[in-house]
């Protein structure tokens, strides 16, 4: 085979996996039997976004082996996947160099577990420390997080939808990828309250009350989109082009983060925000108002403290009072 990809024989009988259908050379000259386990591995992984990433670290992996001279699979040595991670760790941070090992190591578990390969090279390495203490996420403060909301002009249907998004994702700390794969079923009324309901990583359900500033962004938005009625369609939409109006499609996550930084730019903030700054803004302004480490972990859905500790920023700010006891 000439070409570094290959399809990898029956590879294309995965073809909902699209990324999968590029299978390195490397791979695909072990036999279609390598090929095919190789592109199952990723078909196994659920979450979209880690199989592309996942994918892309594998690809990256395989295309450095082919400028080591590595000939056959078998090769493939401990030093070799070591030295890879050296390389790496040259031009990306610490925590690129960790998925990267594990996409690797997690991927020829599966090729030794199809009996492809004997022994798993990436098994013993070790990847760089890293230990994070503080998330990097931008957050904005009350004050600008209020400025961008009421910055937005809900005159228009895609304001509304605009509006509500973040206001979801602030209010709710849901994630992006949970926000844009919600129907207009997950927000439902229940008792005397309104509900919505994230489907998170993993497969996670996670269902909280809906904040009354939130619901009035919601019910504003489904109202001027005639679809409270469409419960089994998309919640946010993406827009047809520059007429304003909405596909039945559902918008992707980088449309969102290219709508925040547009809205951002408007609002005249400096700030570097992406879409997981509403969750890092929303989680410090409920620990800042006295919520609990406790009830934040719940209603974030995260599995440890420590990671929604991450998301706190209510100590970034040393204050000039402080700075003064240092007295010289």
């Amino acid at each position: 085979m000439s070409n570094d990809l290959t399809a990898g024989g029956d590879v294309n009988a995965l073809a909902p996996f699209s990324a999968m259908l590029l299978v390195p050379k490397l791979v695909g000259d072990a036999g279609d039997k390598a090929a095919r386990r190789y592109a199952n591995f990723f078909a196994s992984i659920s979450n979209d976004n880690t199989r592309a990433a996942y994918s892309r670290a594998c690809l990256n992996f395989f295309a450095w082996c082919k400028t080591k001279g590595i000939a056959d699979l078998a090769e493939v040595e401990p030093f070799h996947v070591g030295a890879y991670l050296k390389a790496l760790g040259a031009t990306h941070e610490k925590p690129t160099v960790k998925q990267h090992l594990a996409a690797v190591r997690m991927m020829f578990d599966y090729l030794v577990i199809g009996q492809v390969i004997a022994l798993n090279p990436a098994h013993a390495v070790r990847g760089p420390k890293h230990v994070i203490k503080s998330g990097k996420t931008p957050v904005l403060t009350t004050t600008e997080a209020r400025m961008l909301l009421d910055s937005i002009d809900v005159s228009t249907l895609i304001g509304l939808r605009d509006r509500a998004l973040i206001g979801l994702m602030a209010y709710s700390f849901a994630r992006v990828s949970a926000a844009v794969g919600m129907r207009v079923e997950d927000y439902y009324g229940q008792g005397k309250r309104w509900w919505v309901r994230l489907h998170e990583k993993g497969g996670k359900r996670h269902e909280m009350p809906t904040h009354h500033n939130l619901e009035v962004y919601l019910d504003a938005y489904l109202e001027a989109a005639k679809i409270v009625e469409a419960k089994k369609t998309p919640l946010f939409r993406s827009a047809r082009g520059r007429t304003g109006e909405l596909t039945e499609t559902p918008m992707h996550r980088i449309d969102v983060y290219r709508m925040i930084r547009r809205r951002a730019a408007a609002a005249g903030l400096d700030a570097d925000i992406c879409c997981h700054t509403f969750r890092a803004t929303g989680i410090t302004a409920y620990l800042e108002n006295g919520g609990t480490l406790e009830n934040a972990q719940a209603m974030a859905a995260h599995e440890s403290p420590r990671t929604t500790k991450l998301y706190d920023r209510t100590g970034d700010e040393i204050t000039l009072d402080e700075v003064e006891r240092i007295v010289i």
